[in-house]
């Protein structure tokens, strides 16, 4: 039988690696995207593939430094990094850290202490750890269908179908 926790870490991973019900997942949309159509803005007034990826790279962060007793909030940089000079390095260095900081954030809620789901991680903000892993979940599907769409839109201005989205 599945423990809570080990449900709420598979729907991390099925959101970020594959599986996922609700569409492609994270990685399934990132596929094939380079650096130059990650920096790109296609629709006008939205953020860009790469930012949404150093965004959420930072959420995961966030829930980690909660994890650790440390309840300062994000601050508008930390938020939303500065996309770095678009080339193949630095894109596919932003998306090994997304990697990284989410097997992290796996392990810290499979290990998690289950009688704590209930109480808050910090004291503010006072959501439960439960709310915190599962919100993680749920803003990486947001941001994952907003890049599905980006996606889209840059294969619409060259005239190909964007694959995987």
């Amino acid at each position: 039988m599945k423990t809570e926790l080990r449900r709420l870490a598979e729907q991390l991973e099925r959101a970020l690696e594959g599986e996922a019900w609700h569409g492609p997942s994270l990685l399934e949309v990132l596929e094939g995207v380079s650096a130059h159509q990650a920096a790109a803005h296609p629709i006008a007034g939205a953020h860009s593939i790469w930012e949404l990826v150093l965004h959420l790279s930072s959420d995961y962060g966030l829930i980690l430094r909660r994890l650790g007793g440390d309840g300062r909030q994000l601050t508008k940089s930390e938020a939303w990094p500065t996309v770095p000079e678009s080339n193949a390095e630095n894109w596919n260095e932003s998306v090994r850290l997304l990697k990284q900081l989410y097997v992290e954030l796996r392990r810290a809620i499979e290990s998690f202490p289950r009688e704590r789901l209930d109480e808050p991680l910090v004291p503010e903000p006072s959501y439960t750890a439960y709310t915190q892993f599962i919100g993680v979940t749920q803003h990486q599907a947001y941001h994952a269908g907003q890049m599905a769409l980006l996606k889209k839109a840059l294969g619409s201005l060259s005239g190909t179908t964007a694959r995987g989205a």
